[in-house]
């Protein structure tokens, strides 16, 4: 298993263009080809590529309360389940702070509409 681990060691210290010489090299010597190897290598890169391409979880940030500060503070103990008056009051005047953490898009969508509706700045991330 030493070798194993040298392997690795070995690979994980080279760039992706000497990876990829590597595997070609690998191809011509031994007949084959590494399609499988290469997936596992690009599937290691491709992870912050998925999540760029469809997001389905997503904080709704206040940014400012605008004008109509208790109307807003209203809207966000709708949104936010038991929150109390004060926890709501503190929530909006700290702002920015996320009221939703980690929602659909369309319910995030649903509160930022509510929460501009009432006069605040609100971004969906």
């Amino acid at each position: 298993m030493a070798n194993v681990d040298e392997l690795l060691e070995t690979f994980s210290a080279m760039t992706l263009l000497e990876l990829s010489e590597f595997v070609k090299a690998f191809e011509e010597k031994f007949e084959v080809t590494a399609a499988a190897p290469v997936a596992v290598a690009v599937a290691g890169g491709a992870a912050p590529v998925e999540a760029a391409e469809e997001q389905d979880e997503f904080d709704v940030i206040l940014e400012g309360a605008g004008d109509k500060k208790i109307q807003v503070i209203k809207v966000v103990r709708e949104i936010v389940s038991g929150l109390g008056l004060k926890e709501a009051k503190d929530l909006v005047e700290g702002a920015p702070k996320p009221i939703l953490e980690k929602v659909a898009k369309d319910a995030a969508e649903a509160a930022k509409a509510k929460l501009e509706e009432a006069g605040a700045k609100v971004s969906v991330k």
